[in-house]
């Protein structure tokens, strides 16, 4: 695979995963934590708008059970979190909701 077939399956997966952000087939913490790894891999400036916003949203969300983490925690910490988690939902769609539609049509396929 050369590195601009790598770019472009990137993209791909960036604009799918904004889109199931959107239409709620993705968690939307975990697909903020997705886009944030993505990152680096779309050709794009470590400092890109839109990817930005998904810098901050995983760090403001690093220390909740999100994601692949959840099956190492208990059910009461998962219990005692759930607030908290749903209260990030809220958060991280205001502070990143129009980049996650501009992820979603700049990369569409």
């Amino acid at each position: 695979m050369s590195h601009e077939e790598y770019i472009a399956k990137m993209r791909k997966r960036a604009a799918e995963v904004a889109r199931g952000m959107l239409d709620g087939s993705i968690h939307y913490l975990e697909g903020a934590i997705e886009l944030f790894s993505l990152r680096g891999e779309v050709g794009l400036s470590e400092s890109d708008k839109d990817f930005r916003a998904f810098t901050a949203v995983a760090s403001g969300i690093d220390h909740l059970p999100v994601g692949e983490s959840r099956q190492y925690w208990s059910q009461e910490a998962l219990g005692c979190h759930e607030a908290e988690i749903q209260e990030s939902i809220k958060w991280a769609k205001e502070a990143s909701l129009s980049e996650c539609k501009s992820i979603a049509v700049r990369f569409k396929t």
